[in-house]
């Protein structure tokens, strides 16, 4: 028998996007980070934002579970591993519990994890119960642990809410109405957690509002299994990488980085924005973020711009998404039509758009077979380089990628998720001749 590891456990959705869930996930993360418990949170689908939220408020790093761009044995892994050190895990869903392939409802019932649904009361009395009821009950396979009601107007609009629901149905109880509770955001989502300067006293403030509603007793144990485990036939022993990390630079998932130090890669770790030197590094990764928010801060940086121009100079590899891409370009136009000079490593130039120009969760072909990942972009390019492939994506109609290689220089909008192939991965940070 596979090895077992039992842990308690919470999967928390909603009927749809904007409801708060990420509001009550890190909300019951702090509250049981503040009574001493080791708190392992996830995040359902591909987002970068939501996870660094989430991350400050339980004190531990955040990891993506999708079961298309992972895998089943990869989730299984992060779960199972979670589950030998946590005192509780939560899974905070993506969009509506039963939306998408691979849908929260997929991932709950997998795992035989009970679902929290939250629910926002805004304007509502008993219809709060036939929601609650339709999340219940749609799908009989899937455990449903309760719910919990988001923007409630006042006590007796939490007594009407509480009434309304089938009496086997487990409330929570309420988050009432309060701007302080709420996380501000912008086109591609929340704002980074260091953007918000008073996170601390948010998420205070919201789990003290949840532990009167008596949050003392933890969810029932869940036991998780041991993935088999999966040899990778490359390394990347003794390769240095520098990855950028800053304001500029911020949407990588943790599971990449642990990908490449499991390879064997020394990681070390630079930002464009304030940095004049680069590590020691054989490679670079740029992942994506916001460069267009730091226009002037990364064109005036001329020392870094000159190292990164070296490194490329030298034909040493360079793994850029999205966000990194732009970087790589000659100019970058935000929003505001101001026009600022980037790295010229890639021909090109890219503007803002006030609209979504791709979304989607998407696979390329590199050397060493398919990598999987995801684009969301508000963003136009245009390059005199033709491109090397393009992506595939998972929906019907949806729009490819282009895939750039110059050198030893890869870059594209999508967000590659490593674990789905690492030896693919391997490749693109080891020097081609």
């Amino acid at each position: 028998m596979k090895p077992t590891q039992s842990c308690p456990a919470l999967f928390i959705s909603a009927p749809s996007s904007g409801q708060g869930k990420t509001t009550v996930t890190a909300a019951l993360a702090r509250f049981h980070h503040n009574q001493g418990r080791n708190v392992h949170v996830f995040k359902a689908g591909p987002d970068f934002l939501d996870p660094m939220i989430l991350a400050q408020a339980s004190g531990n790093p955040v990891y993506q579970l999708d079961l298309w761009m992972g895998g089943e044995n990869h989730c299984r892994e992060l779960l199972y591993s979670a589950a030998t050190v946590a005192d509780i895990i939560l899974i905070e869903g993506v969009m509506g519990l039963f939306d998408g392939n691979s849908s929260s409802a997929d991932l709950a019932k997998l795992f035989n994890i009970p679902v929290l649904a939250v629910i926002n009361a805004t304007a509502m009395a008993q219809t709060f119960g036939a929601i609650a009821y339709g999340l219940a009950y749609y799908d009989s396979e899937l455990s449903f642990a309760g719910v919990i009601a988001n923007r409630v107007a006042s006590d007796n609009h939490k007594d009407m809410i509480a009434e309304s629901l089938p009496d086997d149905m487990a409330f929570y109880g309420a988050l009432y109405r309060n701007e302080n509770y709420s996380l501000p955001s912008r086109y591609l989502g929340l704002h980074q957690a260091q953007e918000i300067s008073d996170l601390e006293e948010r998420l205070e403030e919201t789990a003290s509002a949840l532990e009167s509603e008596n949050w003392n007793l933890l969810p029932n144990p869940v036991n998780f299994t041991m993935a088999p485990s999966i040899q990778h036939s490359t390394s990347l022993q003794g390769q240095r990488i520098a990855v950028a990390r800053d304001s500029a630079f911020s949407f990588v998932y943790q599971a990449n980085l642990d990908l490449l130090e499991s390879l064997g890669a020394q990681l070390r770790y630079f930002s464009p924005l304030n940095d004049t030197t680069l590590p020691d590094a054989d490679s670079l990764y740029f992942p994506g973020g916001y460069p267009e928010l730091y226009l002037n801060e990364l064109a005036e940086n001329a020392e870094i711009k000159g190292e990164i121009q070296r490194h490329s100079a030298e034909n040493k590899p360079i793994v850029a998404e999205c966000g990194g891409m732009l970087y790589l370009l000659d100019s970058l136009t935000d929003k505001n039509g101001d026009t600022a000079q980037m790295l010229g490593i890639i021909p090109g130039k890219a503007e803002m758009q006030n609209k979504l120009a791709n979304l989607g969760m998407h696979s390329i072909e590199l050397q060493g077979g398919e990598v999987r990942g995801h684009t969301y972009h508000h963003s136009k390019m245009e390059s005199s380089l033709s491109p090397i492939n393009a992506s595939k994506s998972q929906r019907k109609k949806g729009k490819p990628e282009s895939i750039y290689r110059i050198s030893n220089t890869y870059a594209s909008y999508m967000h590659l998720y490593f674990p789905s192939n690492p030896n693919a991965v391997a490749h693109l940070f080891t020097p081609s001749t």
